[in-house]
């Protein structure tokens, strides 16, 4: 069965850290075995690694056009494979998959990281032999003898999962939702999107490593449900991202919008809103020079990186959600807790190229990463400063007390005055407005659409009018005081059945449009449901249209 990742990608270290990627001209048992199990401690929280098979290595960089390995000798390598994981104690067994890459065969060997960790194996292939364990230090594998600071940090990672990688025993497979998987595999271009159409859908989970325990007891990881669950929040109180846009600086005139839902859907959200409500460009013009200097009053590249990387690290057994302040002259984004040691406060505010030696989410980090909302280890901070430096705005600025929060602040540009953010706002800031999808719609309806321009609200009734289903605006006019999913579904004319809920109204809750009376209790049968505000906005926007 086909790995949840896109191959060529990994295969070029566009995903996956090259720290985390082994490559072997050919079959070498013993080192493997080794580097196996180095993976499998993940002594940094990296999330595992992987073997490839088949690829030589020149210079850190995959040699391409691979030599390959014989086909042939595919099954014998796999079956020598299990019996390396019985010599590992304890036994771990990885994911190994044939691939062919460029007409020639390889054999990617995926290791995550174990769930029973130290792991040891033995020094060679010999019987009798003592055991080491084996850690990964940047790109190498090596011993972690007794008494160094790698054994002593292994032993306290004992039986230590990270909370993204634990099984939820509050939720079941089912509230994994097929289609969000199948949308994750489609834009990671993996093979086994395919496989995804015809084999049982525990399998799917098992094979992507969002599901774990035995068959008459499958879980989702919580990785799984913040990513493949349509209501996370069920899950993980307040995990999603709260914007609050302030007029002036006197925090009376503001506005609050909420982004929920898998994270990569609201992080997704949350950008497109900021990129198309409040990051804006100014052309200043010269009459010595025909050039005219083009600047905006926050590089959005900068938010990007800094919010994407605030959804990477933030806990989420923490009740607190990521919050982004939009101010006259700064927008500041707050995650909490602290980082991750040995990074605090001096490294923050001095050093612009921080790595950190572990990882508070190794399975977060992953996805994302696949999906492209955040870049390798260690580039977040570079990416920041050099997108301010580009758009000739003022350093971030990065603070912690280090064990509650991460602050950063994006100050706007210096051609920027107050009076032009708070005209913007308050008079015709929507003028601007470009709405590429209907996320983009629901994003703004969501946030600011008292003040918006007609060019706007054709374009927003354009998309409306194409991607709108008619019982959309059926449930949201029926849902004006609050109503019994038995009694919306017979006066739109559908029964009421658990098909109907998952296809016509949880898609509305999702989005913010309907709000249930009893969030925690989604299919009680008292349960009641109402119109939101961004509901009657999208409402009218139907009408309209």
């Amino acid at each position: 069965m086909a790995l949840p990742v896109n191959i060529e990608d990994l295969v070029h270290g566009k995903t996956i850290e090259w720290a985390r990627i082994e490559l072997k001209k050919g079959w070498n048992a013993k080192k493997i075995m080794h580097t196996m199990c180095a993976f499998a401690n993940d002594i940094h929280n990296w999330g595992g690694g992987y073997i490839i098979v088949g690829i030589d290595e020149v210079d850190g960089q995959a040699k391409l056009p691979p030599e390959g390995i014989e086909q042939n000798s595919i099954d014998s390598i796999q079956k020598e494979l299990l019996q390396l994981s019985h010599r590992i104690i304890p036994n771990y067994f990885p994911i190994v998959e044939p691939y062919v890459l460029y007409e020639r065969h390889i054999l990617v060997v995926w290791c995550p990281a174990g769930d029973n960790r130290p792991y040891s194996a033995p020094v060679s292939l010999e019987k009798g032999v003592h055991r080491n364990y084996y850690v990964r230090i940047n790109s190498n594998t090596v011993v972690a003898p007794q008494g160094s600071a790698e054994y002593n940090q292994l032993i306290e990672l004992a039986a230590r999962i990270p909370f993204d990688d634990r099984i939820n025993n509050q939720a079941t497979v089912d509230s994994l939702d097929l289609g969000l998987i199948r949308e994750y595999l489609q834009e990671v271009k993996s093979n086994l999107l395919e496989d995804s159409l015809h084999i049982p859908f525990a399998d799917l989970c098992r094979t992507m490593l969002i599901a774990k325990g035995p068959n008459e007891d499958l879980r989702p990881v919580n990785v799984g449900l913040m990513f493949f669950c349509k209501t996370p929040e069920r899950f993980f109180n307040r995990a999603w991202i709260e914007l609050v846009w302030h007029e002036d600086n006197s925090s009376k005139k503001f506005k609050e919008v909420y982004f929920k839902g898998p994270l990569q859907k609201q992080l997704r959200n949350a950008l497109s809103f900021i990129q198309t409500n409040i990051v804006k460009e100014k052309v200043v013009k010269h009459k010595d020079k025909a050039e005219a200097d083009r600047f905006n009053n926050y590089p959005y590249e900068a938010i990007e990186e800094a919010l994407s990387n605030a959804v990477y690290h933030k806990s989420y057994e923490m009740r607190s959600p990521i919050e982004v302040q939009v101010f006259p002259d700064k927008i500041t984004i707050l995650s909490h807790p602290g980082p991750v040691p040995p990074v605090n406060a001096n490294v923050l505010a001095t050093q612009r190229h921080i790595i950190a030696r572990e990882y508070r989410n190794r399975r977060i980090g992953d996805f994302l990463k696949e999906l492209h909302l955040t870049e390798g280890r260690g580039t977040g901070f570079p990416t920041i400063y050099s997108a301010m430096a580009d758009n000739g705005s003022p350093d971030p600025v990065f603070e912690t007390d280090e064990a509650n929060y991460v602050l950063v602040t994006i100050p706007i540009h210096k051609g920027f005055g107050v009076d032009d953010q708070v005209s913007d706002q308050v008079g015709d800031q929507d003028k601007d407005h470009v709405f590429n999808s209907l996320e983009d719609v629901i994003a703004f309806c969501n946030g600011v659409s008292d003040q918006v321009s007609d060019q706007a609200r054709d374009q927003a009734r354009a998309i409306v009018t194409d991607h709108i289903h008619p019982k959309v605006s059926d449930i949201l006019q029926t849902t004006r005081n609050w109503i019994k999913r038995s009694d919306l579904f017979s006066a739109i004319g559908l029964t009421n059945h658990s098909k109907n809920r998952k296809a016509y109204l949880d898609p509305l809750i999702d989005l913010g449009l309907v709000e249930m009376e009893y969030p925690d209790k989604r299919t009680s049968p008292k349960q009641r449901y109402k119109i939101t505000t961004s509901g009657y906005h999208l409402l009218n926007l139907i009408k309209q249209a």
